[in-house]
């Protein structure tokens, strides 16, 4: 009988899994299943680009007999039927499993609860609420869209000891080294969209896309936070406001400049920060930020939470979110 340590273990494998397909699946969430039988994992799988096919699909296909076997699964299993496919609860159900571990319920009416109660309707037992926080980190967006009817929104500053992010003349090449670099584009493989302001892309031209070797598929759609139109390839936006009428978006990567970041946290809509500290000083540079709006010191504390913080070559990563 497993555990419910031997439960969160195989649930924290999941999510890993899980996070290979952030930023494809939209309007689906990126979930994750694996299916274990006597402490070894037979089958695994994730939703794949475009919400099909979705995970427990995959992770049945690949084990094959699965009686007496426990699936982990990151989000209550699907009880609608879609002309995409069936609904992945019938198929749990119909394949004999033993077990069903689940660690989030699925907030969709066509399956909030529905789920859980076909899987018990066909004598498998069902544990839920395993790594519950964890699972709602990886399938974030999924969760903004429906909670704020919006993308989630990581905030990325790469910045000097001294808060800077560029020269006084505006050169920026490079804050951080390239192992922050490479890092920088992982993230940005994880989200369908990402954002700067004008200031930037006149400045730096940038090219926002993922230079990593076989992840160059995965780089974002390109927005422009402008009044203005936006060049070939690329996608205006006229206010931070407006990323809520972006369709087939649920993570959005904002990198600058400093207008850029401090529109986003004025109108709060800031629900990650990815601070990417270098060991230098610059003295007199660009601030990370400008004004936002803050009235008092008071009300800046309690706001970010640090969730995870590393060592990547000589500079330092360091991430937050809403407390």
């Amino acid at each position: 009988m497993a555990t419910r340590e031997d439960d969160r273990r195989w649930m924290m494998a999941a999510i890993a899994l899980a996070g290979r397909s952030r930023g494809r699946t939209a309007p689906n969430p990126n979930v994750g299943c694996i299916i274990v039988h006597d402490g070894q994992v037979i089958g695994r799988g994730v939703t794949q680009a475009g919400g099909r096919p979705h995970a427990e699909a995959q992770a049945l296909a690949m084990a094959g007999n699965v009686e007496g076997a426990t699936a982990y699964v990151t989000l209550e299993p699907c009880a609608h039927i879609s002309k995409r496919g069936p609904a992945c609860a019938d198929l749990l159900a119909a394949a004999a499993l033993a077990r069903v571990v689940v660690a989030l319920t699925d907030p969709d009416p066509r399956t909030n609860g529905r789920g859980i109660a076909r899987l018990e309707a066909a004598g498998i037992a069902v544990t839920t609420s395993v790594a519950t926080e964890e699972a709602r980190r990886s399938m974030a967006g999924f969760f903004s869209r429906r909670a704020s009817n919006r993308p989630h929104v990581t905030l990325k500053l790469a910045t000097s000891l001294d808060g800077c992010i560029a020269m006084a003349d505006g050169r920026s090449r490079w804050i951080t080294g390239e192992a922050a670099r490479a890092h920088c584009h992982l993230e940005r493989s994880r989200h369908e969209a990402i954002l700067v302001g004008r200031g930037t892309f006149d400045a730096d031209a940038p090219r926002l896309d993922v230079r990593l070797p076989g992840l160059a598929d995965r780089s974002p759609r390109r927005l422009l936070l402008t009044h203005g139109a936006a060049p070939n390839g690329w996608t205006a936006i006229p206010r931070p406001e407006a990323i809520a009428e972006l369709e087939g978006v649920d993570h959005l990567f904002v990198e600058g400049g400093a207008a850029t970041a401090a529109a986003f946290l004025r109108a709060d809509l800031v629900d990650r920060l990815l601070v990417y500290t270098a060991p230098i000083l610059i003295g007199g540079g660009r601030p990370a930020i400008t004004d936002i709006g803050l009235g008092d010191l008071a009300s800046a504390h309690g706001r970010w939470c640090m969730t995870d913080t590393r060592m990547l070559g000589s500079d330092r990563l360091t991430i937050y979110e809403r407390c």
